[in-house]
């Protein structure tokens, strides 16, 4: 365990739901566990006792957060799930907390199967309908020209990623041909509870978590995460892009509930110490800002901050994360006027101190 998360208090120890399996977290709340094809190799999923109107009366269901990725092993797990957790009770509604592969690569399959409603924000609805269907400017070859420009020449790896172009939708095939809104402060009636939707920006366009004050718990998604600082990109749908900024804006939401809140994040263990970790995160990006400063004594593409933030080696799906988060850097010092920004004759961006 590093330092950081020594800070950090986990009450459930070292406890893993098993796949295919909900671990109590509170009343009518479980915890699922399921696995991913990718370095990190799991997501969080939670699963929560509803009740609906139907001919006026109340019936009992379910209502899921997040959905997991296309894949068989995914769709094992939630068979497992269907078939020893739900207590021959239905799925009624499928929330997701954002447009990532991981959060609704399923959405469409359970909405399907169990005849459910999908619940999202208008903007990652919007990016998931766009991404699965591959359209242009958020599909597979668009992300080509945009590595190019940001100083990324090497031949293989520009082969592998053009190789990716169906990676989003082979994630994702499909998704719901409707969907109820989600939107900043609503009031989420889930079972005996009510949760609050807090939006939060630059992970992805329009992230929505959850948090229900009688309990003291927050659903956060990918905002706030125990081990692992949550990526921030500039992409190429949007290139002028400035997400550090407006992730670091969005932690303010969340620096609002009581430290002592149970933090149900996406990957990793399920925390308290919200406060702390907010402040783990802000310093974080303190630091790494100041690294890429100091890098940029001379002229600088993404590519070139990449080995400086990202001591590791890197796959080619880290490798997007990686150039996309090293520019969401460089952009927070170009707009806050630290870093002056030009296009080579080679075509390639780069940065230097002012």
């Amino acid at each position: 365990m590093n330092p950081l998360e020594l800070q950090l208090d986990y009450p459930f120890g070292d406890t893993l739901p098993a796949l295919g399996a909900a671990e109590p977290i509170a009343p009518g709340l479980f915890w699922l566990r399921m696995p991913l094809p990718f370095a990190l190799d799991h997501i969080n999923l939670w699963l929560l006792q509803d009740q609906f109107e139907a001919a006026d009366t109340q019936e009992r269901g379910w209502s899921v957060i997040d959905c997991g990725v296309a894949t068989d092993a995914t769709r094992a797990s939630w068979e497992a799930v269907f078939a020893s957790s739900l207590d021959a009770l239905p799925i009624r509604r499928v929330l997701a907390t954002h447009c990532h592969p991981d959060h609704v690569g399923l959405a469409h399959w359970l909405c399907q199967r169990w005849q459910a409603p999908l619940w999202m924000t208008a903007g990652e609805y919007g990016f998931a309908r766009m991404m699965s269907a591959a359209l242009p400017g958020v599909d597979g070859p668009s992300a080509l020209p945009h590595f190019r420009r940001h100083g990324l020449r090497d031949p293989a790896l520009l082969a592998q990623i053009e190789a990716r172009k169906n990676y989003y939708p082979s994630l994702v095939p499909a998704m719901p041909d409707s969907y109820v809104r989600l939107q900043d402060g609503q009031m989420v009636v889930i079972g005996a509870q009510r949760w609050r939707v807090i939006t939060g920006c630059g992970h992805s366009p329009e992230h929505a978590a959850l948090y229900c004050a009688e309990l003291e718990i927050l659903i956060s998604g990918d905002m706030v995460l125990p081990r692992i600082s949550t990526n921030v990109s500039v992409f190429a749908i949007e290139p002028e892009a400035n997400p550090l900024q407006l992730y670091l804006d969005s932690l303010s939401k969340f620096a609002e509930l009581p430290e002592q809140t149970l933090v149900l994040p996406s990957h990793g263990k399920p925390f308290r110490r919200l406060h702390t970790r907010i402040a783990q995160l802000r310093e974080h990006h303190v630091l790494r800002l100041a690294e890429v400063k100091q890098a940029c004594e001379d002229w600088q593409s993404a590519a070139d901050i990449v080995p400086l933030m990202f001591r590791r080696a890197l796959d080619v799906h880290q490798l997007g994360f990686a150039l996309g988060e090293a520019l969401a850097h460089l952009h927070q010092l170009w707009y806050d006027g630290q870093l002056s920004r030009q296009s080579g004759p080679d075509g390639v961006v780069r940065f230097r101190v002012i």
